[in-house]
């Protein structure tokens, strides 16, 4: 986490200590990656999974506006499934859609459980579920009584 004042380092502190150390998880995106960069940021259709049994490290979707380049383009995210159940994907190679709105998406992880045909496809302020990935969490003071609070976390493998 970036240095932070005493009021601010407490939420995250607490919110640490709430989870029970690895017992707990939490949802979690790159907050400075939220807003696609491609232009699925100002007009992104309705994203949706296209065909059932998709697994490995690529996936079709379909509800995109038609014929539209750089709809996502490569370090974007994705999100399926949600709550417990969300995972964080990073797209690796610009997406293009064709003439019926169609593209598909080359990623990381691969998916490991496959999502239902037409599931939703989130493309801005995508997250995962993850714990932390040990029972500990360091913060500290330094002389200007700026706290520094790091944590390792992993994803929630379904």
């Amino acid at each position: 986490m970036p240095p932070m004042k005493r009021a601010d380092a407490e939420v995250w502190i607490s919110f640490l200590l709430s989870l029970k150390g690895q017992r707990g998880t939490f949802l979690m995106g790159d907050p400075n990656c939220a807003t696609p960069r491609g232009s699925a940021s100002s007009t992104a259709g309705t994203p949706v999974v296209n065909g059932a049994d998709q697994t490995g490290d690529s996936l079709a979707i379909d509800g995109l506006p038609v014929s539209e380049n750089g709809y996502l383009l490569a370090g974007d995210y994705i999100q399926l499934g949600g709550g417990s159940s969300a995972t964080l994907h990073k797209v690796l190679t610009n997406v293009d859609s064709n003439a019926s709105g169609e593209a598909t998406l080359d990623i990381w992880p691969s998916i490991r459980t496959a999502p239902a045909d037409d599931s939703t496809v989130v493309v801005a302020s995508a997250v995962g579920n993850f714990r932390l990935s040990t029972n500990q969490s360091d913060w500290s003071i330094n002389n200007a009584s700026f706290y520094g609070i790091t944590f390792p976390a992993i994803e929630v493998v379904i």
